[in-house]
């Protein structure tokens, strides 16, 4: 269950409406996040930046190596909403999310979404080469600050435990046997 309630549409006002009116023209709907995200103009712009940067890297990355991008890190923070959303484009997409076919390229840039969770002073000169041998500078550094406002979004997402939104449950990642169990348990 969510710790702070989204906020309804109807009942915002200013700032937070133009900025809920501004997200349904650009995207078509407002989440649970957004909502949650509106009881603060300011921390809803802030996170919304994840837009313009995604495609930024999108241009340079394609589309595919992008979603896989964000689907790691997500999928690394344990960020339910997140990554369940990039699930359902994987799955719309035709793929497996458990079982995906990665090129050399987008492995690299897995392994980095991945490595920026665990920890991102441990970046290896191996892996920065690999990313390195199919990258300039200026796209490491939009992938980089890219993967820093994902788990931005992601932190926000757990701490203030959000709900998922109804339409991402038919996507929503059936847990281990063993892990229902346990959570039975406690």
């Amino acid at each position: 269950m969510a710790r702070i309630p989204p906020v309804a549409y109807e009942e915002s006002t200013g700032e937070v409406r133009v900025e809920f009116d501004r997200i349904i023209d650009e995207h078509g709907r407002l989440t649970n996040m957004k909502q949650t995200l509106g009881h603060s103009a300011t921390a809803l712009r802030s996170l919304m930046t994840w837009y313009p940067v995604r495609d930024e890297v999108q241009a340079f990355l394609g589309s595919r190596a992008t979603t896989l991008f964000v689907h790691a890190i997500s999928s690394a923070t344990d960020c339910l909403i997140c990554s369940t959303f990039f699930r359902r484009i994987l799955i719309d997409a035709g793929e497996n999310p458990d079982r995906l076919a990665l090129d050399a390229r987008e492995q690299a840039v897995v392994d980095f979404a991945r490595q920026l969770v665990n920890d991102p002073n441990q970046v290896t000169d191996e892996l920065y080469g690999r990313l390195a041998g199919h990258f300039e500078p200026a796209q490491i550094v939009a992938l980089t600050a890219f993967g820093g406002i994902m788990i931005a979004t992601n932190v926000f997402n757990n701490a203030l435990r959000v709900d998922l939104d109804e339409y991402l449950q038919p996507y929503r990642r059936e847990a281990p046997a063993a892990a229902l169990s346990r959570k039975g348990d406690a």
